[in-house]
């Protein structure tokens, strides 16, 4: 017996069902979606905003072990103290930079040493300002050299550091250990010791650990950059060594 459909209306063709179907999945991905970028907004916010504190208290500690005046006129000064927390705080530059152990700290200031009555040590550590990143740190007699000596990296009078290098020499130095000034150049003939013979690139600064710092981000190069142009200049005298000088004035 053929009972009539009356109550459930007309039905709808099989490509207007897929069609709705089609609609119905992709409004609720949508949904789907929106909710979860709504869960990670927050986290990305928090995260963005923990590196930028982490980044404001390695300026904050930069500016509080800077162990020489800085001049912050035309200078970023957040690059400054975060520059400041990497050379002082994490590369020891000064280890290297400066004329070396004997003369790197105070006397009074140097935690190597005993506190009185055996000793000078007054419990603050204190950098020799009158040495600091100033270079002259001899390394030699080293491969075929008698003498190997840090370089000077304070400003010269033009403000800019390493003597006067600008910011993209110092990236170059810092990325491909380029040496500007040819200090010990390759040998033409026997070693004399001050030339550099094969296999050594003459071309290249030998000692200093470029091959690990050309990793650094851009940034923190920069940083490093701009502290340098703020500390004072230092005038390093040592015999055989003129590339150490700096007109300071």
């Amino acid at each position: 017996m053929h009972i009539p459909r009356l109550l459930s209306g007309p039905s709808k063709p099989l490509g207007a069902r897929l069609f709705l179907r089609a609609l119905a999945i992709a409004a609720a991905v949508l949904v789907i979606l929106f909710c979860a970028s709504s869960l990670r907004a927050p986290r990305v916010q928090a995260e963005q905003e923990s590196e930028h504190e982490r980044e404001q208290s390695k300026i904050k500690i930069g500016f509080a072990i800077a162990p020489v005046p800085l001049n912050l006129e035309h200078k970023n000064r957040e690059l400054v103290g975060l520059g400041s927390y990497i050379v002082n705080a994490q590369a020891d530059c000064n280890g290297c930079h400066s004329r070396g152990p004997q003369t790197e700290y105070l006397p009074t200031g140097n935690p190597y040493l005993l506190s009185p009555p055996k000793g000078p040590y007054q419990g603050t550590q204190q950098i020799n300002p009158q040495t600091y990143l100033g270079g002259g740190r001899d390394f030699g007699p080293v491969f075929t050299l008698n003498h190997l000596y840090s370089r000077n990296l304070t400003p010269d009078n033009t403000g800019l550091p390493e003597g006067g290098h600008t910011f993209r020499e110092f990236l170059t130095i810092m990325r491909t250990g380029k040496d500007y000034d040819h200090v010990h150049p390759a040998c033409t003939g026997a070693p004399d010791g001050t030339c550099l013979p094969a296999p050594f690139n003459a071309d290249l600064l030998q000692v200093m650990p470029w091959p690990v710092q050309q990793n650094m981000t851009e940034h923190d190069l920069r940083a490093v950059y701009e502290y340098l142009s703020a500390i004072p200049c230092i005038d390093t005298v040592v015999d055989g060594a003129p590339y150490l000088r700096n007109s300071c004035s």
